[in-house]
């Protein structure tokens, strides 16, 4: 598996990028890569199926320019920014049992983190609800997943040190939550893993291997997916 350590400018650049590195995978015999990156501005990313009118406050965010992006995964709204670390694993899933569909993929993945968060951190990690991470029911990291031909893209990020009072005023309570949420708000409901990003990034490459660098970024196909999707109002606002 080869590893690609690359935070693009641009918002709209860095959510493509995850995209074009599964369509890179999907069509040449690649062997997978883990890629980590983190934005350097506010920006919220809207699960493929939101609706934005309901998951983000629209009003709060145009005052404060913070962009409201749409990903092509599914999952929950999320806000990115400085104190979150995202990482994206690109998994041939053709012929291996343990990602045979999405329940198996979620667990045998996020049995994977758990564990090793769980070392890193000193404290009980668990998986909670379908894709979370959370300590005492606090939750600090939510992840999401497409599916190609022969590869799938699972990605998610980890709440390091992010602006929790801010995740209050950019997205109100969701519509859908999972069971152990309990109708908390986001501050009583998230929590910091208080971790430094180099210590989460050598954890998770060394669990999965990623040695070689990824020297084939496809940056063209990334502009084109820009162009055409992530940065058109169709798109984003698509529900």
């Amino acid at each position: 598996m080869q590893l690609c350590d690359l935070t693009l400018k641009a918002p709209e650049e860095n959510l493509a990028c995850d995209e074009a590195l599964l369509n890179l995978c999907d069509q040449t015999d690649h062997g997978g890569l883990l890629r980590f990156w983190s934005a350097a501005r506010y920006f919220v990313a809207v699960g493929y199926a939101n609706q934005v009118r309901t998951e983000v406050n629209l009003d709060f965010c145009r005052e404060h320019d913070i962009p409201v992006l749409r990903r092509c995964t599914g999952g929950g709204t999320v806000l990115q920014g400085p104190g979150c670390l995202n990482y994206s694993l690109v998994l041939r899933f053709e012929g291996v049992s343990d990602l045979a569909s999405i329940s198996a993929t979620n667990d045998f993945i996020l049995e994977r983190h758990r564990a090793i968060l769980r070392e890193l951190a000193h404290a009980p990690v668990e998986k909670q609800g379908h894709t979370d991470l959370a300590i005492g029911g606090l939750k600090f990291s939510g992840n999401a997943q497409r599916r190609g031909k022969r590869f799938l893209l699972f990605h998610g990020c980890f709440l390091l040190n992010m602006d929790l009072v801010l995740i209050e005023k950019a997205l109100p309570f969701p519509s859908r939550q999972p069971g152990y949420r309990l109708n908390r708000s986001h501050r009583d409901f998230l929590m910091n893993l208080k971790l430094a990003e180099e210590s989460v990034k050598r954890a998770l490459s060394g669990a999965w291997k990623a040695e070689g660098q990824l020297t084939t970024v496809p940056y063209e196909r990334i502009g084109a997916l820009v162009e055409e999707k992530y940065s058109k109002e169709s798109w984003n606002r698509k529900f």
